[in-house]
């Protein structure tokens, strides 16, 4: 071969592996799944297990949260699908979500996991067609998320204990 062509061609391969190297350090993914979840999504090829994600609706509308979990982190094993990190985070709400008192570490994880939809979501914004939620905007279940993990002095109110779950 000829030298410029061997030059230019080692340029090419050290700055696709420069780009793969800054990409790895600006997304940190935690599993190889997070890896290939977003090289595809980035060139826009992710897809979501739809047999997983209706096992995960399946048991989220069975009130089987941890199941419902498991399906749906299966069904989105990057972490990529908006709809699918909302569901997830509305899981652990509902499953967190009591009477008298919250869950705080569920609260917590829940925030975490509408924070991740919304990163992920075109626009940051999340609206689901489900007839069984009362929330069906991200930004709905981050405000009830948020508040279930803050302190007030509403939380010693005795009416509380008549008020629904969402």
């Amino acid at each position: 071969m000829r030298e410029p062509v061997v030059r230019a061609l080692g340029a090419a391969v050290s700055v696709a592996y420069a780009s793969l190297i800054v990409w790895l350090t600006a997304s940190q993914p935690q599993s190889l799944a997070e890896v290939t979840g977003g090289l595809t999504a980035s060139i826009g090829a992710y897809r979501v297990d739809e047999v997983a994600f209706e096992d995960g609706l399946r048991f989220f509308h069975q009130d089987q949260f941890v199941e419902a979990r498991a399906a749906f982190h299966r069904a989105d094993a990057a972490g990529r699908d908006p709809r699918t990190q909302f569901y997830i985070a509305y899981s652990y709400y509902r499953e967190g979500w009591g009477r008298l008192s919250h869950d705080d570490e569920l609260y917590r994880k829940g925030l975490e996991a509408v924070d991740r939809a919304i990163a992920v979501a075109p626009d940051g914004r999340i609206v689901v067609d489900d007839p069984g939620l009362q929330m069906r905007t991200a930004d709905e279940l981050r405000a009830e998320l948020a508040a279930g993990t803050t302190r007030e002095w509403s939380d010693a109110n005795p009416m509380r204990v008549f008020r629904g779950r969402k």
